[in-house]
């Protein structure tokens, strides 16, 4: 698992907007359709999964191939869940919070930690990948609830988020909340942001975006998340081995 660092961040925020406009380039620009597009990436995700429990060190490029295929299948499945069975994003976020919640309850009680820096057994990786599955299709729903409920537009919505997720990281430095908590909060709203930010980037400026496209904006995040997986191959093997942070055990 990789350290929980600034860079990580960065990382996970352009992995999520990707996986926004990916999903929706999927689904709504090549007409896939969002069961068949589900299906699809969560055959992809389940694929990438696999060769990540069975990798014996932490290889940039599978890791965030595994975040990134979890963000795409979790804006379909968001999607399917509105659009498709009319469940909308309020209660489709209820149903997805308890499911989180009850995942990272059932890791606790079988692994007696919630470490995402330093998981050791092969079940708490992958109650891990899960929680990290269903906290960005989590993300998805909540990003388009502020996006096309809420009033707020795209540019309101990743401006809300951005501001909790300030105060996120407030509390990480000021106060003793746990860094566990801190860090799965952290998580999810980093999905939202990704997703109106992803909405801002695809949307037509008549609509409040900036025009890029689903097809623009994937090639541009993927450019950006693709230099970055590099950079940091290439820092892994020039740095030698550290103790692995305990921060967010």
């Amino acid at each position: 698992m990789p350290a929980v660092t600034l860079l990580f961040w960065i990382m996970k925020i352009c992995a999520t907007t990707l996986g926004e406009t990916a999903g929706d380039l999927l689904s709504m620009t090549l007409n896939v359709g969002y069961a068949i597009s589900s299906l699809l990436l969560i055959s992809v995700f389940v694929v990438t999964l696999i060769a990540q429990l069975f990798s014996k060190r932490y290889i940039p490029v599978l890791y965030w191939g595994v975040i990134l295929s979890t963000s795409t299948a979790g804006t379909t499945m968001s999607d399917y869940m509105d659009r498709t069975l009319g469940v909308g994003y309020a209660m489709g976020s209820l149903i997805l919070i308890t499911i989180l919640i009850l995942i990272l309850f059932l890791w606790y009680k079988s692994e007696k930690s919630l470490s995402v820096t330093n998981i050791k057994t092969f079940r708490g990786e992958l109650f891990y990948w899960m929680a990290i599955l269903f906290s960005n299709t989590l993300g998805t729903a909540l990003g388009d609830f502020l996006a096309d409920n809420s009033g707020l537009g795209f540019g309101g919505g990743a401006i809300l988020i951005g501001s909790l997720l300030t105060l996120v990281v407030i509390a990480h430095y000021f106060t003793k909340i746990s860094s566990v908590i801190l860090f799965w909060i952290a998580f999810v709203l980093t999905r939202p942001f990704g997703a109106t930010f992803g909405d801002l980037l695809t949307k037509v400026p008549e609509k409040g975006g900036l025009g890029f496209g689903t097809k623009g904006s994937s090639l541009i995040l993927f450019i950006i998340l693709a230099v970055l997986i590099i950079y940091t191959s290439i820092r892994q093997n020039q740095i030698p081995p550290k103790k692995i942070s305990t921060a967010y055990q």
